[in-house]
């Protein structure tokens, strides 16, 4: 039997990936980033919120909180937690009074973004076509 390096068996795995497999681990990957709301949080945290387009920036729990209409303070931090285990967050607790933690995305995080940023701005774009299509598939119905 022989010994691989962490290296090496990280590598044989990358080939090995494939998402059309039961047992492939990138399928929880895939799950997690199909979720509304680590899309969204991926969008806030590159700078995407309210006025359009902007530099990736820290932001601050209560930020996040305001800009993403409708997410529950449970998802909020149960998809903050997922992100930051996953590596594509990093979380920075500031000894203050009150305590500042605030989160911002990695280098991981910033690979990711600019896909999660183009899904969310089709999504906006075609809003209109799917409405359309939606109302003629139902009146076929």
């Amino acid at each position: 039997m022989t010994t691989r390096t962490a290296t090496e068996r990280r590598a044989r795995a990358k080939v090995e990936y494939d998402a059309f497999l039961a047992t492939c681990p990138s399928r929880q990957l895939l799950d997690r980033l199909s979720d509304k709301w680590v899309v969204l949080v991926l969008c806030a945290l590159g700078g995407e919120g309210g006025d359009g387009p902007g530099a990736p920036r820290a932001m601050r729990y209560s930020e996040l909180a305001r800009l993403i209409a409708g997410v529950s303070q449970k998802m909020l931090t149960q998809t903050l937690r997922s992100l930051e285990r996953d590596g594509l967050v990093t979380r920075t607790v500031v000894a203050t009074v009150p305590v500042t933690v605030s989160y911002e995305l990695t280098d991981l995080g910033e690979s990711l973004h600019g896909t999660t940023r183009l899904l969310r701005a089709w999504a906006q774009d075609h809003m209109d076509a799917v409405l359309a299509r939606r109302e003629e598939h139902d009146a076929a119905s």
